[in-house]
């Protein structure tokens, strides 16, 4: 006769025995225990990571598709999502950062303002200028060289690099949310205060602040969660003007027509007498971008030891260079480290399993994209965002500003990384002013031989540009 209670038990026992060996193989994974986290920790954190990272979603197909570039808006939609699913993942399983990655900004407008409506490349030949940078990426990371740069910048440096991060992306969220706009007169302005979308962006920052102060775990997820339900329910989020998926995957990225131009566009490259510099500055700026972001969320999480050197860095930065060959390969610009995941780790993030949780939300986006745009516009994520620069900026207390050398390489970092909008622009600058104050001090002799190439680097990227 059946029993229905003890078939119950028996189902209840085989439930919770798979749930245990599901823990103990993400245990074995991501190292959670040694890393003083959990799967719903990490899991809040990729959330929150990745609806800070969502906007890309929408801006990217805007600033990559249409007349400029001739690519269509749904294909670059599809790719943006499949190469931040995949390079996400991968940095996640391959370095165990809770790193979330997507194409970049800025990298995505040099492509069609500058390599293509000002250079008159096509987009076949801009992706295959974007596919040769990553190669020459990947290269560079197994070989140990990009692991070797990043580890001999200096740990003053380092901690200036990741306080500016902080500066640079509240900067953006306040810009963004329209808090500060830009002004003729001044530059920049106070916003208009009676905006809804700014009233409630205020109120995001309000309640996360209030949140952190309390000691509230996760509170980044938990107040872009408040800012998003009194959003909705005021009328002020809404579902509209979303971009649409391509009714086909082999109508777009996958098809035999477009890896025929993606060929011609890999011959058609050569033929410009500038592609070197188009080369070079895609890979310089995600280079950069990426170092930048890897040092401040090392500094955060203490993945940088005593000698400055960051744990894993290699299998990383080889993750990321995979996911710009990816990335050109479906048809978007430069995948890199989204300096957003500093938003996870506000929540909670510490391993991995941050970034995979990031990376399957990317590739669940592609089903649910209205949705998921509707509550990552720039009112709801502001506040995350601004926090995170909050808990960046931290790092300034650690920066020896008695040196006047050190002070002043690290303030044109700061300073300049926010001005010139740019994370590998505050970087270089940087870098140059302190090659300059420790000649000037008449310590050059302790400025490693790497740092040194560097700075010619730079500075031969500026005379270049």
């Amino acid at each position: 006769m059946f029993n229905k209670r003890h078939f119950t038990f028996k189902v209840s026992l085989m439930l919770l025995d798979k749930i245990k060996k599901g823990e103990n193989m993400l245990e074995k994974l991501f190292h959670l225990n040694q890393k003083h986290t959990n799967v719903k920790t990490e899991i809040i954190a990729g959330l929150t990571t990745f609806l800070a990272m969502a906007y890309i979603l929408g801006v990217n197909p805007s600033i990559l598709g249409g007349d400029l570039t001739g690519m269509d808006p749904a294909s670059v939609f599809f790719a943006t999502a499949i190469a931040s699913g995949i390079a996400s993942i991968l940095m996640g399983i391959l370095a165990n950062y809770p790193i979330g990655l997507a194409p970049g900004m800025g990298v995505n407008a040099l492509f069609t303002y500058t390599v293509c409506a000002g250079y008159g490349y096509t987009f076949e030949e801009a992706l295959a200028a974007v596919l040769v940078s990553g190669v020459v990426f990947i290269i560079i990371s197994v070989t140990g060289i990009r692991k070797l740069i990043i580890n001999s910048i200096p740990k003053n440096m380092k901690l200036a690099i990741g306080a500016g991060i902080g500066f640079f992306i509240a900067f953006i969220a306040l810009k963004n949310a329209g808090i500060v706009v830009a002004n003729e007169s001044t530059i920049v302005a106070l916003g208009n205060l009676k905006d809804p979308a700014v009233i409630l962006a205020i109120f995001g920052i309000i309640v996360t602040i209030g949140l952190m102060v309390k000691g509230v775990n996760a509170a980044p997820f938990y107040g872009l969660l408040i800012t998003a339900i009194v959003g909705i329910a005021l009328g002020f989020v809404g579902i509209n003007n979303m971009p649409t998926l391509p009714s086909s995957t082999f109508s777009t990225s996958f098809n035999t027509e477009a890896v025929g131009a993606f060929i011609r566009g890999m011959g058609g490259l050569f033929t410009h007498d500038n592609w070197f510099i188009v080369i070079f500055s895609f890979l310089f700026v995600d280079f950069f971008d990426t170092a930048g972001t890897l040092v401040a969320v090392g500094n955060n999480i203490g993945l940088v030891d005593e000698k400055g050197e960051m744990e894993n860095i290699e299998k990383a930065l080889l993750a990321d260079s995979v996911g710009t060959v990816v990335g050109a390969a479906l048809g978007t610009s430069t995948v890199t480290s989204f300096v957003e995941s500093g938003a996870g780790v506000a929540a909670g993030g510490r391993t991995g399993l941050t970034a995979v949780t990031t990376g399957i939300c990317f590739l669940l986006s592609l089903f649910i994209s209205p949705l998921v745009l509707s509550i990552s516009v720039n009112a709801v994520t502001a506040p995350a965002i601004f926090v995170v620069g909050i808990l960046m900026a931290k790092q300034l207390k650690e920066i020896d500003w008695q040196d006047t050398g050190i002070a002043a390489s690290a303030f044109v970092t700061i300073i300049f990384m926010v001005l010139a909008y740019s994370i590998s622009d505050g970087l270089a600058m940087g870098f140059i002013v302190y090659g300059l104050t420790m000649l000037f001090g008449k310590k050059a002799k302790e400025v490693s031989p790497i740092c040194w190439i560097l700075i010619l680097i730079f500075i031969f990227y500026y005379c270049m540009k």
